[in-house]
C-alpha cells in the first residue's frame, strides 16, 4: 500500500503550515491544499474505483479516449487520447485514432495496446463498474476479437448491436474508461491478476498528476506530470486531507492552511461568505441523494408501505434549513440538465396521508426499520431528518452511521433494511442512471449486478428493465427523451426509492485561487485547471 514515510508526511504537513505573517498561515504558491471527505475511497483500479473521491483522484491520475473540456463541459465530448473516430454503417464497428506522442507517468509511450489492455481487463476482472462496458455485449469469451489494437495507433471496438453513437462514447469517458500502462501494470502482476492487487494503492496513466502518497481515510498527495499532453499543471503537488467535520474546514480555510473546502455546511457557507479572502463558489451536480428500501425485507416489499415512506419526509423543510442552498428537492432519477430529465415533484410531507397507508398494510404501529447511511455530518442530519418525521407516522426507525466503505459493502450485498446515500452519474448520458435505477435483467443473488441499485434493493422489473433497454436503442432523440420520461413517471409511483434532492455544490475557495472545475453533472473535479 502506499503510504505516507514519517519524513515526507512531516515534510509535507510542515509546508501547508508556511506562514506569511505571525497570524495568517499560507499554502505554498505551487501546492493545492484541500479539504473533504475521502473516507469512501475503496480502489484506486480504475476497474474497481466507483466512488466520488476515488473518481476525483483517477480523474487527474488518468486520461480516457474521450475527455471533457474542463473550460467549457457543455461542449459535450471531445476527442482525448483518441484523437478521432470513424463508426461503420451499421453502427457497431468503432475505429478509434490515438494521439501520439504521449507517454505514461513511467515514461512508457501510450499506444493503442494500452487501450486494448484497459478495456479488455475491466471486462475481465468483472468489478463492479465493469457493466459500463459489458453492457455492450463484451465478456470474457469474445473480448479479445471486439476489443482490439490493429496497429500501434488504431483501436477497434465492435459492439453486439447498434447503439446510439454519443452514447458509446460517453461510456469510455468514465472511469472505467481511465487509460492503464500496460507494461507496468503487468510488471506488477501477481497470479494473473493484470495488476490488479498493485493497481489497488497506486496509479499507472498519462494524466496531469500521479500518485505520490495515500494513507486511507487521512490524506493523498499528488505530483505533478511536468510533461502533461493537455497543458503543463500549474499547482506542482495536490495534497487532499480527509476532514469531513466543516467546522474543522471552515476553521482551515480562514486561516489560510487550506485552498479550499468541499464539505461545508450551510451555516458555514454563510459564514465564509462574508470573508474578504474566501470565495464560495456553486455548482450543479449530477449527484442525487436518495433512499431505498430492500425489497427482500418485508413489509418493506409492500407498495403501500413503500408509498408511505415517500409522504413522510419532509423534502422541502430539510432543504430550506440544514440543506439550504447546497441541494434542491428532486425526485426522478435522470439529474436536471440530463435528456430527459424531468422536473415533476409528486410528493411532499403529508404524515396522515403515511399514517393511513401504513395502517392500510396491517403495520399502524409495529413497523421497525434500520437505516444505514454515511457517517458525514450532512447525511447525518438528513438521516435524524427523515428519522424525525417516519417516528410521527408510527416507523420505529434506528440510524447506523457507517464509514462510505462500510456502508457500500453491506448495501452491495442486499443486506440492508433501507440505504441512504447518493448516487452520481457515470457519464453524460442517460442511461447511466436509468440503467442503475430503473433495469434489473436479473434479480437472483448470483447475479452480483452490484453496479445497478435495482438489483441491489432486490428489485424485480421485467417490464420496466424492457423499457430501458429500448430507450437506450432509440436512435431519434426527442423520442428518446420522451421514453425516459414515461420511465421515470412510472418510477415514481411505484419504485421502492424514496427520490430525494439534487446537489449543489458549494465550495469554500481561498482569494488568489483560480480555475477549481468540479465537474458540474458531467464529470469529476480538476486539478491541472487551478492557478494561484
Amino acid at each position: 500500500m502506499t503510504k505516507f514515510t514519517s519524513a515526507f508526511a512531516a515534510g509535507m504537513l510542515a509546508a501547508v503550515a508556511m506562514t506569511s505573517t505571525a497570524a495568517l498561515a499560507a499554502t505554498p504558491k505551487d501546492t493545492l491544499v484541500i479539504a473533504t471527505s475521502i473516507d469512501d475511497i475503496v480502489s484506486l483500479d480504475p476497474a474497481e474505483a466507483f466512488e466520488f473521491s476515488g473518481g476525483d483522484l483517477l480523474q487527474n491520475t488518468y486520461d480516457h479516449l474521450v475527455e471533457f473540456d474542463p473550460k467549457n463541459l457543455s461542449a459535450g465530448y471531445q476527442p482525448g487520447l483518441a484523437t478521432s473516430w470513424t463508426v461503420s454503417e451499421d453502427g457497431k464497428t468503432f475505429t478509434l485514432k490515438m494521439r501520439e506522442g504521449v507517454k505514461f507517468q513511467s515514461g512508457n509511450p501510450f499506444t493503442a495496446a494500452d487501450a486494448e489492455f484497459t478495456l479488455r481487463r475491466a471486462v475481465l476482472l468483472q468489478k463492479t463498474p465493469s457493466f459500463i462496458l459489458t453492457q455492450f455485449g463484451f465478456n470474457k469469451d469474445n473480448v479479445n476479437e471486439t476489443i482490439k489494437a490493429t496497429d500501434a495507433s488504431t483501436l477497434v471496438i465492435v459492439t453486439d448491436k447498434k447503439y446510439a453513437q454519443s452514447f458509446v462514447l460517453n461510456c469510455l469517458s468514465a472511469t472505467i474508461g481511465s487509460i492503464v500502462d500496460k507494461k507496468t501494470a503487468l510488471e506488477h502482476e501477481k497470479d494473473g491478476d493484470f495488476g490488479y492487487e498493485w493497481l489497488k494503492t497506486n496509479t499507472a496513466g498519462t494524466g496531469a498528476y500521479s500518485l505520490k502518497a495515500w494513507k486511507p481515510n487521512e490524506s493523498y498527495v499528488l505530483e505533478a506530470n511536468e510533461s502533461y499532453w493537455r497543458a503543463k499543471p500549474a499547482m506542482k503537488r495536490v495534497f487532499v486531507r480527509h476532514i469531513s467535520e466543516s467546522a474543522s474546514q471552515r476553521l482551515l480555510l480562514e486561516k489560510g492552511d487550506i485552498d479550499v473546502a468541499r464539505n461545508l455546511s450551510p451555516e458555514d457557507i454563510a459564514a465564509v461568505s462574508s470573508n474578504a479572502d474566501i470565495k464560495v463558489a456553486e455548482d450543479l451536480r449530477g449527484r442525487i441523494m436518495y433512499m431505498a428500501l430492500n425489497q427482500k425485507k418485508a413489509p418493506l416489499n409492500d407498495p403501500k408501505v413503500i408509498e408511505a415512506f415517500k409522504w413522510a419526509v419532509d423534502y422541502k423543510g430539510m432543504t430550506d434549513t440544514i440543506l439550504k442552498g447546497q441541494y434542491t428537492v428532486h425526485q426522478a432519477f435522470l439529474p436536471l440538465t440530463y435528456l430527459g430529465e424531468l422536473k415533476d415533484k409528486p410528493y411532499k410531507l403529508d404524515i396522515a396521508k403515511a399514517k393511513a397507508l401504513l395502517a392500510e398494510a396491517g403495520h399502524a404501529s409495529d413497523l421497525a426499520v434500520k437505516i444505514n447511511h454515511r457517517n458525514d455530518p450532512q447525511t447525518m442530519a438528513i438521516a435524524q431528518a427523515i428519522q424525525g418525521t417516519l417516528t410521527q407516522a408510527g416507523v420505529k426507525v434506528e440510524l447506523t452511521a457507517m464509514t462510505g466503505k462500510q456502508s457500500l459493502g453491506e448495501y452491495r450485498a442486499r443486506e440492508h433494511d433501507i440505504y441512504l446515500g447518493a448516487w452520481g452519474p457515470d457519464y453524460p448520458d442517460p442511461h447511466t442512471n436509468a440503467d442503475t435505477f430503473a433495469h434489473n435483467p436479473n434479480n437472483t443473488d448470483e447475479a452480483k449486478l452490484t453496479g445497478k441499485l435495482a438489483w441491489r434493493n432486490a428489485w424485480d422489473i421485467p417490464q420496466m428493465s424492457k423499457a430501458t433497454e429500448a430507450a437506450v436503442e432509440e436512435a431519434e432523440t426527442a423520442k428518446r427523451a420522451e421514453m425516459y420520461r414515461a420511465i421515470q413517471a412510472e418510477h415514481q409511483k411505484t419504485s421502492p426509492f424514496v427520490m430525494l434532492f439534487q446537489k449543489i455544490e458549494q465550495t469554500g475557495v481561498r482569494k488568489g485561487v483560480e480555475g477549481l472545475v468540479t465537474g458540474s453533472a458531467i464529470s469529476s473535479v480538476y486539478y491541472w485547471t487551478v492557478t494561484k
